[in-house]
């Protein structure tokens, strides 16, 4: 393969004995698996939002958000620790210690919010809604970063404003009073999509000096002890055969979707996976739909209607021209 320095010679072998096309076979095989992995992160974000209303008539979101940190932050502190790479927080110089405080209580507000709003709302709502979170961040970057919105990021949030008009339809009187029981869950998402992108801003920073295990790791360890005071472990004993299935899977979720999302952010293009895990709320919605078949537990909020579908597909849209966007203006 050609590396800048000189031509190669047509007698010359390939490096190693390798056919010459095995690096771009290599290449197709890492696009698609980053594309399967992106998926699959996709996938499970988008059926937590099921898990998490199945268990809310039994569990607080403070112990619910506490049971994925502690279970988040074994794994990663036994993998670290047989690395000999667990981080050292104390030794962390000005003001990457702000910043970390600031990203533990930014993720720790969203992972709770996230979950009292949905439970004011729907599975289907929470994560459409939750779409604004990426929106907060590109704002965020031009605010403190200097960063600059394009015409076709631009033209993305257009679509995705669109999309939330269609997809809320016929409930926007209800979103625009707090009073009302829907309109107060909705306004709980914005604030937690506000304190993702907050988390997401600091993390920018802490991930110059810490890699992003150690980082995840400090902020589940720190998420944890913060919730500590709030949670009620005597009610894990109340959870339904199916209650505890759920609260087993949004665990391994926290682990499985972003341990799949960074592996496809290492094999893929930056721009192309974020597109793809935006189409999570699609998955939500799908899965809303065929959950009262398999789970009849499961109490079903409402069918979508046409223009709800055509509403969600409208913001994944506008979530991905953002995304594509400023990945092409960076470029």
């Amino acid at each position: 393969m050609y590396n800048g320095r000189h031509a190669p010679d047509a007698h010359e072998p390939p490096p190693f004995g390798r056919p010459p096309s095995l690096t771009l076979r290599s290449q197709v095989q890492h696009a698609r698996l980053a594309f399967a992995l992106a998926l699959l992160a996709a996938l499970f974000w988008g059926l937590l939002p099921l898990a998490l209303w199945l268990l809310t008539p039994a569990l607080d979101a403070f112990t619910i958000t506490w049971c994925r940190f502690l279970f988040a932050a074994v794994i990663v502190g036994a993998l670290l620790g047989r690395r000999g790479a667990l981080p050292r927080p104390w030794r962390l110089a000005a003001p990457l210690p702000a910043l970390l405080l600031t990203a533990i209580i930014g993720v720790t507000s969203n992972y709770v919010l996230f979950v009292i709003g949905m439970s004011f709302t729907s599975p289907a709502v929470a994560q459409v809604v939750t779409q604004l979170a990426s929106l907060f961040l590109l704002f965020g970057g031009i605010v403190i970063f200097g960063e600059r919105f394009s015409r076709l990021q631009w033209f993305g949030f257009a679509i995705l404003l669109i999309g939330l008009v269609l997809f809320f339809n016929r409930r926007l009187p209800l979103l625009f009073g707090v009073r009302a029981r829907e309109g107060f869950g909705v306004l709980l998402l914005l604030i937690g999509a506000l304190t993702w992108a907050c988390y997401g801003l600091a993390q920018k920073r802490l991930l110059r000096e810490l890699s992003s295990p150690q980082t995840l790791w400090l902020l589940y360890i720190g998420g944890a002890l913060l919730l500590t005071p709030l949670v009620h472990p005597a009610r894990l004993q109340s959870l339904s055969h199916a209650q505890a299935w759920a609260l087993v899977f949004c665990c391994f979720n926290t682990l499985i979707a972003y341990g799949a999302y960074a592996e496809a952010m290492k094999l893929g293009e930056v721009a192309r996976i974020g597109a793809t895990v935006t189409i999570s709320p699609l998955f939500t919605l799908l899965g809303g739909i065929l959950a009262p078949s398999w789970l009849p537990a499961y109490a079903a909020t409402e069918a979508p209607s046409a223009l709800m579908v055509l509403g969600a597909c409208a913001v994944v849209a506008g979530s991905a021209l953002c995304a594509l966007g400023s990945d092409r203006a960076a470029i």
